[in-house]
């Protein structure tokens, strides 16, 4: 049997999460999910799963990392999967962290390809993508992550799941650290992660109010803003706009690179974009080798002309 922690935010089913399901279903075995927290009981009926383990505690209402891995740990001794996943996620490679500790045994994260059986064999993303390990996992548990978008997520399908509600037990060390706030985002602003359309700058850009024609552009486009390291390390963005192995990783279907020089903690928060274009004046720049289509020039000059050419129709 194999198990796959279904991330959620408030009962919103993480797009992540669909991607580790359909990882799971190509893995031998049955499936068994766990969800965490009342709030995901809407959830059950569409995972594709045999088995759904619902962990209920009024603790366990929003996130808390060891309490999560405290609920998995529950499942581990009870039903003795063969493999425990979890989405590439910051909040799952967090958890899977804390189980590890828990089960004292190794994470293998940012799996792209999995060969059970003995040895059991992983092929999984190392040095932020730039190139592939192929690894073997010594435990009586496998403990993976799947890498963010390394697979299309499939439909699931149609399932009536047995559903098991479990209260974990929980200690106080286990809610030291837990969500207690929350800063939403403006009102019917489009988030990095869902956008069809991510228009990111860089230090070509050249200052905080350069980013107005990038956000004019993303308008136009239906799309949102993001920014490289730099900008954020300059103030010009904040934080929660930074795109790359520190920041969001993105899948739009179209990326536009302005003033980016394309640095590999970069490209790792983009590489799942369907199509990239680069604007830059520099045409050795790596992010030019690496996108689908490039436009070598002054971003001052070219991002207004296509804004004036999307504006007008042309």
């Amino acid at each position: 049997m194999n198990l796959v922690l279904v991330e959620h935010d408030r009962g919103v089913l993480s797009d992540l999460s669909h991607e580790a399901l359909t990882f799971a279903r190509r893995l031998d075995g049955e499936l068994d999910a766990v969800l965490v927290g009342e709030e995901a009981r809407g959830l059950v009926d569409g995972l594709g799963a045999s088995r759904v383990h619902l962990a209920v505690d009024p603790r366990l209402d929003d996130y808390a990392p060891a309490a999560w891995a405290a609920a998995l740990a529950t499942l581990v001794e009870s039903r003795s999967p063969e493999v425990v996943l979890a989405a590439g996620s910051d909040r799952g490679q967090e958890v899977m962290a804390h189980l590890g500790a828990r089960l004292d045994a190794p994470v293998a994260a940012n799996v792209v390809a999995a060969a059970g059986g003995d040895p059991f064999v992983v092929t999984r993303q190392r040095w932020g993508g730039s190139l592939l390990e192929e690894a073997r996992v010594h435990a009586p548990v496998k403990l993976l992550t799947v890498a963010a978008h390394a697979l299309a997520a499939e439909p699931a399908p149609a399932s009536s799941p047995v559903v098991e509600e479990f209260a974990p037990a929980l200690s106080d060390a286990d809610l030291v650290v837990k969500v207690v706030r929350r800063d939403e985002p403006q009102a019917g602003k489009i988030q990095l992660g869902d956008a069809r359309v991510v228009v990111g700058g860089g230090r070509g850009v050249g200052s905080a109010e350069g980013f107005a024609v990038l956000e004019e552009l993303a308008g136009v486009l239906g799309g949102a803003v993001g920014g490289s390291r730099v900008v954020t390390n300059l103030g010009w963005r904040p934080h929660a706009d930074q795109i790359g192995q520190t920041g969001a990783r993105i899948a739009p279907e179209l990326y536009i690179a302005c003033g980016v020089s394309g640095a590999i903690q970069h490209m790792v928060g983009c590489k799942g974009a369907k199509r990239i274009l680069a604007i830059n004046k520099d045409p050795n720049a790596p992010i030019v080798a690496r996108a689908d289509y490039a436009v070598i020039g002054d971003l001052g000059e070219i991002v207004p002309a296509i804004v004036a050419a999307l504006r007008s129709g042309g």
